[in-house]
């Protein structure tokens, strides 16, 4: 069974529904901007929908250019609202402003104090119901008092360092240096050599059973019961294509494969042009290419098992 994210079907069909919402979109403006109208939030909850399948860049790209048309609408939008909201009044804001403050504009008390200009008497504690009732509106921190008296912000007394008596120099024991290993490398290339040189044998038998069968890069290295040896696998099958022992390339699907090369297509100083990349895994990835292409048993047997 195909997989999903690679199904042209299913791809054509999401692409498809992006489309006609942006149509929706273009051609139902004039509705969409009306205050009532609910159609562009159901159009953007059908987008998130939708975005959950996206896989590709050109189903991302109907995605960006659906966000660009709804958020133009969105904007025009909310202008409307805006403009259509009634606005600030300094007037009527002051009328009821003093008619909270208790504004008399018919007695002339002995204590109520005139507003200026204006017409009438304000009484004594006008101002103190204002500010009782907008302290309710702010949460300030409560002032900090000093329980024990005054604070002195005086650094503390140094304290007296007392100085350590040196032990006096023992017998000298002999220091014992550790074996140097000077072989190792060698040994190391060895191995690493012997090890690429059996890979290759891997790869050309396979190669050889069935010459017009695609071998899969991945099914190929990785090992389905060992993290490390898939390490090692992909690390010995770099030397083979940096030799050009191997090639890679992609198959129908846009994904990696590889394939011996032929002595008489092995150029001599490595003159054909190649292109470099670094392979990356971790046990994460590994879990999931092992789950995505169905591997149970590795193609390259350890090192201490002998092909059949």
């Amino acid at each position: 069974m195909q997989d999903e994210d690679d199904n042209p079907g299913i791809r054509r069909e999401i692409r498809s529904k992006y489309r006609e919402l942006i149509q929706s979109v273009q051609q139902n403006r004039e509705d969409m901007l009306s205050p009532s109208n609910n159609k562009l939030t159901e159009v953007l909850e059908e987008a998130n929908k939708l975005f959950k399948d996206v896989r590709q860049s050109r189903e991302a790209a109907l995605d960006a250019q659906l966000l660009v048309v709804t958020s133009d609408l969105g904007k025009e939008k909310a202008s409307q609202l805006a403009a259509e909201g009634a606005a600030f009044d300094p007037t009527a804001f002051t009328e009821h402003l003093l008619s909270y403050m208790g504004l008399n504009r018919l007695n002339d008390g002995e204590d109520e104090q005139p507003i200026g200009d204006a017409i009438g008497y304000l009484p004594p504690d006008a101002w103190h119901k204002v500010a009782q009732r907008a302290e309710s509106c702010f949460r300030a921190a409560p002032s900090f008092h000093y329980m024990m008296g005054s604070f002195h912000a005086e650094p503390p007394p140094p304290k007296q360092r007392m100085e350590r008596q040196r032990k006096a120099p023992g017998k000298e024991v002999k220091r014992i240096m550790p074996t140097q290993l000077k072989k190792m490398g060698g040994s190391h290339q060895e191995a690493t050599e012997k090890e690429v040189e059996r890979i290759l044998g891997y790869l050309k038998t396979y190669y050889q059973d069935d010459p017009t069968s695609p071998i899969s890069y991945y099914e190929f290295v990785i090992d389905p019961k060992s993290f490390s040896r898939t390490v090692e696998n992909i690390f010995h099958m770099s030397f083979l294509i940096r030799d050009g022992l191997a090639r890679m390339y992609y198959d129908n699907y846009k994904l990696p494969c590889i394939a011996p090369v032929e002595e008489g297509e092995v150029e001599a100083g490595g003159s054909s042009i190649r292109k470099q990349c670094i392979v990356s895994i971790s046990p994460k990835q590994w879990k999931e290419l092992i789950e995505g292409y169905d591997i149970r048993v590795t193609m390259i047997d350890p090192s201490n098992m002998q092909p059949e």
